[in-house]
């Protein structure tokens, strides 16, 4: 990716020197793009890389783990969810293999245990949330719940979704068009359309330098591992990160762990709709429910992936990782690199979403620790 399209507003020409700077040193990428919103305005809108403009719809993969939190925060706000009721109580057949004190908080925080299935989810149960939730109905946790927290990477979309299914008789994806994506005309999608087809671009695998490979070789993931069974990297065949994306199953059926597509442009202009006013709404979450869900309930070793991380509840706080954003600013990463999130104390929304996979980039590619800092401080310039 060498060359840099598209527009920012006075003030934010610093963040497209930076995107300039990560175009020009980093051309194996495959294309980006790049979006902010600061106080319900358009103020950054870049992209760059063959076959990658501005309206082109990438795979953003867990990014879609945000929409499903921002339902539940939206259904706990309306009183319709309870955080500290138990899963079971909306789900009878859940209670099975010692799972029916787990609640909804616990669940969100990826306290449940509950991370896959033995012997793995078919290709068929990884495309379709009911699937998943029937299979892990009747699966035994994999720790003892609220012991520790693991990332429930391929299925917490599921389980939450299953609940709301439940609570409101609607799907998190039916609940998603009607209450957010059709009213704020969001270009992010949980079910692309046939007809916006043309404008997807296929997910491309990553390019590992050599002394990452050599990395990889020396570090192969133990099939019985946790890390393994939350990837279903033990089923036959084991699950293909790349191709998920590129699935048109998967981007019919949106599976909430990952399966939703659309421009930097739009995930960015959704968070927006939660850092402050948009089109002249108040934001979706009150100050109270936002807290709420933006509040760390785990941290410390992550028990899949055996990395130093947190959660909230559905988002993860990106104060942890960012310093410059405030307590409150939450949001989600994908699998490439994407990022994306609102910052109610700056009233900023950030979206960057990568076509290429950047290597083990799923908390967020490095180019954001570059491209987080710019558009804090240029925003506190204006």
């Amino acid at each position: 990716m060498t060359d840099v399209h598209g527009t920012v507003e006075p003030g934010f020409e610093s963040v497209r020197e930076v995107f300039a700077g990560i175009a020009a040193n980093e051309a194996r990428d495959g294309g980006a793009q790049l979006a902010v919103h600061h106080r319900g305005r358009l103020v950054v809108d870049l992209w760059g890389g063959d076959g990658v403009d501005g309206d082109s719809l990438l795979g953003l993969y867990s990014s879609s783990k945000g929409v499903m939190a921002l339902i539940a925060a939206l259904l706990v706000q309306d009183g319709v969810l309870d955080l500290d009721r138990e899963v079971a109580s909306w789900w009878p057949q859940f209670a099975a293999e010692g799972k029916e004190r787990i609640t909804l908080r616990q669940l969100l925080a990826h306290r449940a245990g509950l991370i896959g299935a033995d012997g793995g989810l078919s290709a068929e149960e990884i495309a379709d949330d009911r699937l998943i939730a029937a299979r892990l109905a009747g699966q035994r946790p994999f720790w003892e719940p609220d012991t520790g927290h693991g990332y429930h990477a391929l299925v917490i979309g599921a389980l939450v979704g299953e609940v709301v299914l439940r609570a409101t008789g609607r799907t998190v994806q039916e609940l998603y068009e009607e209450r957010i994506r059709a009213p704020y005309a969001l270009d992010y999608h949980l079910g692309l359309p046939e007809e916006l087809e043309p404008r997807f671009r296929t997910a491309l695998p990553a390019l590992p330098t050599p002394a990452e490979q050599a990395f990889l070789a020396e570090n192969p993931v133990a099939p019985d591992s946790f890390m393994a069974i939350a990837f279903n990297l033990h089923a036959d065949p084991p699950f293909d990160n790349v191709e998920y994306a590129n699935s048109r199953a998967v981007r019919v059926r949106a599976p909430l762990s990952g399966g939703g597509i659309g421009t930097a442009r739009g995930l960015s202009r959704m968070y927006a709709a939660i850092a402050g006013e948009l089109d002249g709404r108040p934001p979706l979450l009150t100050p109270g429910i936002l807290a709420e869900f933006a509040r760390i309930r785990s941290e410390g070793t992550d028990l899949v992936t055996g990395s130093e991380n947190a959660f909230g509840l559905g988002f993860v706080p990106l104060a942890t990782r960012h310093p410059s954003l405030g307590p409150t600013a939450i949001g989600h990463s994908g699998a490439p690199g994407s990022q994306a999130f609102a910052d109610p104390s700056t009233g900023l929304s950030y979206s960057y979403a990568r076509r290429r996979f950047g290597f083990m980039a799923g908390p967020g590619a490095p180019e954001n620790d570059r491209l987080i800092p710019a558009v804090v401080e240029a925003a506190e310039s204006v």
